[in-house]
C-alpha cells in the first residue's frame, strides 16, 4: 500500500500567497519547522526551485530505469509490480509536470502522468468495465488533478475534490520520494490514488486529520452503490524525529457484489534515531515500519475464518521493515528491508496475467490479455515475501542515482519465467501454440538502475 506526503515545501509557499491576499489574517503553518526530508514516502528537497512564483509552483519529476530479472523472460515483461513494466530495456516509467495553483484559498494541484505507469497502473483497475466512455483512457495521463478552497482556521483546513494521492502503504507514488524502488508487497498491492472528496483538517501544528469519501479502492468509477469511506491521521512532534499514521478504509470494491464489504487498516512508524547532517561519515539513520490488516465478508466470503456457510476466509495481513543509513552530509545513503503479505482469495493481489476474468481487458488488449487470468476465487491462497537492498548517490537535492538488488518469492507460480506472457516467442504477433500458456514461477531475482529526477 502507498504513502504520499504532503510537499510542505508548497503548502507553506501557498498559505503565504493567501495570508498576502488576506493581509489582515496571520497564517498558521501546519508542521512548521519539522524536517522532513529524512522520511520514507516524503519530498527530500529543502526547497523548491520555484518558490518564489506568487499564484503558481511547477513540479516536474522524471524515473528513467533499467531492471534486469535473472529470470530472463523471454517477452521482457515485468509482472507483479507497480513500478516497472520492462526487463533489460532502458524505459521511461514516468514523467510527471505540473503545480499547485493558489488564490485568495482557492486552490488547484495538477500532475500528468506519461511514460509504462501510464499503462501498468490504469491496469490494475476493473472499475471502467462498468458502464461506457473507457475511463482507464480518460484518466490515464494525470497522476493527479483536484481543486479545493482552503479556510484560514486553527493550522488549516483544505477541502479538495477530483483524483489525489492514496495515504495507504507508507512509499509515495512518486519514486524520487522514496527509500526504495520496487516497494514491497504491503506497498505495491494497496492503493495508488483515489477518485472523490477529502477534508485536510490541522488542529495543531502537528496533527493532520482527513477524512475521504471516494468512488473506491484506487478506482476510476465505483463498483457498486456505496462510495468508500476512510481517513488519515498523521502526527509528528516538534523534535522532527518521529511520524506515526494511521490509514483506515471502507468499502464495496467487488464488482457486483454489493452485500461484500472491505475493511482495510494500515499503519505506519517512522523513527530517525540518529543525526549529524554535517558528518562526513554517517550523517543520519531512520527506520519505517509499516504493518496492515484488512479483510472482505459477505457476498460468498467470511473475512478470517473459514465457515462451511459464509464461505472461506478473505483477509489481508502484511508487514514490511526498512532501515536506512545516510553518509557524507546526505549524499549517500544504503537501505535495507523487506516485508512479508498473506492474502486468501488474493482480492488485493497484482494480477500477473491480466484481470481474474474470461472477458479482454480493454485496459491491456493483447490476444493473452485475460485469455490465462490468474484465479483470484475465494479461498485461493497467496503468500509472499521480498527483501532488498540499494544504494543510491544524490549530488544535490534533485537527482538521485540508484542501484537496486531484489528477492521476492510466493507460494504459489506468480512471477515471469524464462516462457514469459505473451507467447512462445515473446511476441504478440506471434500464432500461439495451442499447448502454450503463461511461464510463471515462484520467484525471481533482479537489480535495478535508476535515475530519479525532480524540481
Amino acid at each position: 500500500m502507498k504513502k504520499v506526503i504532503l510537499v510542505f515545501a508548497l503548502a507553506t509557499k501557498a498559505v503565504c500567497a493567501i495570508a498576502q491576499d488576506t493581509t489582515s489574517v496571520t497564517e498558521k503553518i501546519p508542521f512548521d519547522g519539522i524536517d522532513q526530508t529524512w522520511q520514507n514516502g516524503s519530498d527530500r528537497r529543502e526547497y523548491s526551485v520555484f518558490q518564489d512564483m506568487k499564484f503558481f509552483t511547477p513540479s516536474i519529476l522524471m524515473d528513467v530505469n533499467y531492471t534486469h530479472s535473472f529470470n530472463k523472460p523471454n517477452d521482457n515483461t515485468v509482472v507483479g509490480s507497480t513500478a516497472l513494466a520492462r526487463n533489460n530495456e532502458v524505459q521511461l516509467s514516468a514523467l510527471h509536470f505540473g503545480g499547485d495553483f493558489y488564490y485568495k484559498g482557492a486552490r488547484a494541484r495538477v500532475m500528468t502522468q506519461f511514460g509504462t505507469r501510464s499503462i501498468v497502473v490504469p491496469r490494475n483497475d476493473v472499475s471502467p468495465y462498468r458502464g461506457q466512455y473507457q475511463l482507464a483512457n480518460v484518466y490515464r495521463y494525470l497522476s493527479e488533478a483536484y481543486v479545493g478552497y482552503h479556510i484560514n482556521k486553527w493550522y488549516g483546513i483544505n477541502i479538495d475534490g477530483g483524483m489525489f494521492m492514496s495515504y495507504i502503504g507508507l512509499n509515495s507514488y512518486y519514486q524520487p520520494e522514496n527509500w526504495e524502488y520496487q516497494a514491497s508487497f504491503t506497498s505495491d498491492n494497496t492503493p495508488w490514488f483515489f477518485n472523490g472528496v477529502r477534508v485536510q483538517i490541522y488542529p495543531t501544528k502537528n496533527l493532520k486529520i482527513e477524512p475521504w469519501i471516494i468512488n473506491g479502492w484506487q478506482s476510476y468509477g465505483k463498483f457498486n452503490k456505496m462510495p468508500g469511506l476512510g481517513f488519515n491521521i498523521t502526527w509528528m512532534p516538534d523534535n522532527s524525529n518521529l511520524k506515526l499514521l494511521t490509514n483506515d478504509y471502507y468499502g464495496t470494491d467487488a464488482g457486483g457484489l454489493p452485500d461484500r464489504k472491505r475493511f482495510h487498516s494500515d499503519n505506519s512508524l517512522l523513527v530517525r534515531y540518529f543525526n549529524r547532517p554535517k558528518s562526513k561519515g554517517i550523517s543520519r539513520m531512520a527506520f519505517s515500519l509499516t504493518a496492515d490488516v484488512g479483510f472482505e465478508k459477505g457476498g460468498g466470503v467470511n473475512g478470517f475464518k473459514n465457515d462451511s456457510v459464509k464461505g472461506p476466509a478473505q483477509y489481508f495481513a502484511s508487514a514490511m521493515f526498512y532501515n536506512r543509513i545516510w553518509f557524507n552530509n546526505n549524499k549517500f545513503a544504503w537501505t535495507v528491508g523487506g516485508g512479508v503479505m498473506t492474502n486468501p482469495g488474493r482480492y488485493l493481489v497484482l494480477y500477473p496475467t491480466g484481470q481474474a476474468s474470461p472477458l479482454p481487458n480493454p485496459n491491456n488488449p493483447t490476444q493473452t490479455e485475460g485469455a490465462y487470468p490468474f484465479s483470484a476465487n475465494p479461498g485461493d491462497k497467496f503468500k509472499g515475501w521480498d527483501m532488498s537492498t540499494n544504494f543510491d548517490y544524490m549530488p544535490n537535492q534533485s537527482i538521485t542515482f540508484r542501484f537496486e538488488l531484489v528477492n521476492r518469492h510466493s507460494d504459489v507460480p506468480y512471477f515471469a519465467g524464462e516462457g514469459g506472457v505473451t507467447s512462445q516467442t515473446g511476441y504478440s504477433t506471434t500464432p500461439l501454440d495451442p499447448n502454450w500458456r503463461p511461464d510463471l514461477v515462484k520467484s525471481e531475482t533482479r537489480f535495478i538502475l535508476a535515475a530519479l529526477f525532480r524540481l
